[in-house]
């Protein structure tokens, strides 16, 4: 199947060199693909805008057992797409095969997911309507009859993430939960797999031909200019942002909303370094299996997931514990991260933090390539992390920092003083746990999901998961962006009385 470097709007594929153009890269190869992709133009992007509020009309009448159909037959066309979406995509990213296998069925299942809600609940979003009864004998005023229930917002932005192409992009999370709510969706999509969406788009199209949906309820929008973004967002025509990405490009966008007449929610994932609490009776009996853990955890996808974690709190005097840690981090291989951009920042975040007082490096694997990202671990002590803002922030890519704290009150304070975080997770013996409800209640208003001895990566698509926190890991703590809660973002309540 050909690429045609176009955009998607209103049913057609669309776009042209004359407003600019740019190529994919291979982060394997360390040069840019050959597929051209061409910028939309704003009058294209206008046009999609419109088409999406047209549109909006039509969807927002279909029944949920018609929504559920639609995300199913997106579903099926995704897998349709066989083995050339998973190599598009392995090009453009240098994910492995499995991992992207995993991500797609991932994908599909939750879009399989926000369909099986709609259908178990035909009447109202996840059955949450609620009738009160006429009551005309109340005194001293006849109570009338109420309902609440639920409409969709209206057209929602989608800005796809870089690193998952697939759950957190053109047809991941955002979408499918803005379609389900009955809401048309424009995707911008990432620059560093314009291939992968295109192929995604195309799905899209299939289903929405199959199930005779409005041609405008789905865009996909190729650009690398940034302007293009803020357009979308500003559009009075626009009632959502879904966004999964950086913390500066999310301010960006945020002060162009606030600039709107009529404000609207952006749902912003943003980033973590999901704190990893090792307690002490763990950190000595089980030296080398949490090591390994935690080496193995952040490791993953060399460490280029929102949940990897990135702050390990250790006590004073574990030498065996790092002493595992070490060995691990030295024998990992480097690899590639997503693109040129992500490399050069993760480059000059671990000279930033090599130069350092008081900092040591803990382990450093070897870099085979230049363009490649080998894994650090550094480590300090908990004064010192507290002293140093520098060492707070999220270094994206293969690091992690070990802050050894002194006692149960300097581990409290640096839980005290964490920012929003998606995840942490506390590691202990079933004698350290029994010890630890004070930490456990403080921690749980620092993140999104608490855990207990599991790690971060990895995030269940079911009802019951929260994939958000507090700021700065997400812009609106009480939102999730996976599970089937994500479609109560794209409504918002109506009572109807009579």
């Amino acid at each position: 199947m050909t690429l045609t470097g176009q955009s998607l709007v209103a049913g057609q594929w669309i776009g042209d060199s004359a407003n600019g153009e740019f190529n994919a890269f291979s982060p394997a190869r360390n040069e840019p693909l050959s597929t051209r992709f061409f910028n939309l133009s704003a009058a294209e992007l206008d046009g999609a805008i419109a088409a999406a509020q047209s549109a909006f009309y039509e969807y927002r009448k279909t029944s949920f057992a018609q929504r559920a159909d639609f995300l199913t037959c997106i579903a099926d066309h995704i897998l349709a797409l066989g083995d050339e979406l998973l190599e598009q995509t392995h090009q453009e990213t240098n994910l492995p095969m499995m991992r992207l296998q995993g991500e797609r069925m991932r994908t599909v299942n939750q879009l399989k997911a926000f369909a099986s809600a709609l259908r178990e609940n035909p009447e109202s979003p996840l059955g949450l309507k609620v009738v009160d009864e006429a009551d005309a004998a109340r005194a001293p005023l006849p109570k009338p009859h109420t309902e609440l229930n639920y409409l969709p917002l209206g057209p929602v932005a989608v800005f796809g993430a870089s690193n998952f192409p697939y759950a957190f992009s053109t047809l991941g999370g955002d979408t499918a939960a803005a379609l389900a709510a009955g809401c048309p969706v424009i995707v911008k999509n990432h620059t560093a797999h314009p291939g992968t969406g295109e192929l995604m788009a195309r799905a899209a199209l299939a289903a929405i031909k199959e199930c005779a949906m409005p041609l405008g309820v789905f865009a996909m929008v190729q650009s690398k200019a940034y302007d293009m973004s803020h357009q979308l967002v500003a559009a009075p025509e626009i009632k959502a942002v879904g966004f999964t990405g950086s913390f500066n490009v999310a301010s960006k966008l945020q002060a162009t909303i606030a600039k709107r007449e009529e404000p609207i929610p952006f749902y912003g994932e943003l980033g973590s370094i999901n704190p990893q609490v090792i307690l002490p009776n763990k950190a000595i009996e089980q030296s080398k299996e949490i090591a390994q853990s935690l080496c193995q955890s952040m490791l993953m996808g060399n460490g280029q997931f929102c949940t990897s974690p990135g702050l390990w709190l250790v006590p004073t005097g574990c030498d065996e514990l790092e002493a595992h840690i070490t060995a691990c981090i030295d024998d990992a291989p480097s690899d590639t991260l997503l693109t040129p951009g992500i490399v050069n920042t993760f480059k000059h975040q671990i000279a930033a933090r090599s130069q350092l007082d008081k900092v040591s490096v803990l382990g450093a694997g070897k870099l085979a390539k230049a363009f490649h990202a080998n894994a650090h671990v550094f480590a300090c002590n908990g004064d010192d992390y507290l002293a140093t803002p520098a060492l707070q922030e999220e270094v994206f890519g293969p690091a992690a920092l070990v802050v050894r704290y002194d006692s149960e009150q300097q581990l409290m304070t640096l839980v005290n003083q964490l920012q929003g975080q998606l995840t942490a997770s506390v590691h202990g013996t079933d004698a350290d746990l029994n010890k630890a409800d004070s930490l456990i209640e403080a921690l749980q208003y620092k993140v999104g999901r608490l855990i207990k001895n599991q790690m971060p990566t990895g995030v269940e698509v079911c009802g019951s998961m929260n994939h958000g926190g507090p700021f700065p890991s997400s812009t609106d703590v009480r939102s999730t962006s996976v599970g089937t809660n994500a479609i109560l973002r794209f409504m918002r309540p109506i009572c109807y009385q009579a």
